[in-house]
């Protein structure tokens, strides 16, 4: 099977974080034996419209057939390779709290293309427990071991979840370290170079995005009570 004409300059952002997702539900297809599947029924799937789905994988090449669909796993494969996930790429968490240890413990990052290679904490009295890590066991090192663990593993994605006073000091020891990719779950916003590439979770925000609709849906009229305003 030949590969897919690549389509000239950059991906829109757009299409690049709705990526993630067509590989998850993709992946879910493989995963039940299911060989082709049709745009709209993929769309559905993911939910966006299937101009939307098309559009978005017309950026990295031609794919899909007219009138049987899409290879469930050759299409899997090259979004994987987009998202440069076709094979482990090395993490290394820093802040054993317990959201650092509740994502430590998250037994899907292998199956998305992750894999743990070291975790880390300044507690000292967290320093030199074992943590279970998906399928595997690791003992939490202390920060001074970062540069060394990320050298030898050649990991290339960070996470923070530390405190926000301890994340700017975090975040510049793991680009010391040769980091140029850090998930960061702190809350503070990160000063880096424009080299390094930082995605920010704030839970807190997303909890009040959420208030904010939930607080438009109890604001607007039901059905019951429009039908009872007197129209002029």
């Amino acid at each position: 099977m030949t590969l897919p004409s690549r389509k000239p300059g950059g991906i829109p952002a757009a299409t690049i974080a709705r990526l993630p997702v067509y590989h998850r539900v993709l992946s879910t297809f493989g995963s039940q034996g299911i060989v082709t599947i049709a745009s709209e029924e993929l769309a559905a799937a993911c939910g966006v419209s299937s101009a939307k789905l098309r559009k978005d994988l017309s950026h990295l090449g031609s794919f899909g057939t007219r009138g049987v669909g899409y290879n469930v796993s050759y299409l899997t494969f090259h979004i994987a390779r987009e998202l440069g996930v076709t094979k482990p790429r090395g993490i290394v968490i820093v802040g054993m709290g317990n959201l650092g240890r509740a994502l430590a413990s998250y037994r899907a990052f292998g199956a998305r293309g992750f894999h743990i290679v070291g975790i880390f904490d300044r507690d000292h009295e967290m320093v030199g427990s074992t943590l279970l890590c998906g399928q595997e066991s690791f003992t939490v090192m202390p920060i001074s071991d970062l540069a060394a663990v990320v050298a030898k593993n050649e990991a290339s994605i960070g996470v923070i979840t530390t405190p926000a006073e301890s994340a700017q000091e975090i975040a510049d020891l793991m680009i010391e370290a040769g980091l140029v990719s850090i998930l960061n779950f702190a809350p503070v916003f990160l000063k880096v170079s424009q080299e390094v590439e930082v995605r920010k979770v704030d839970l807190a925000v997303e909890l009040q995005i959420l208030a904010f609709h939930d607080q438009k849906l109890d604001s607007e009229p039901s059905p019951q009570e429009l039908s009872q305003v007197d129209i002029a």
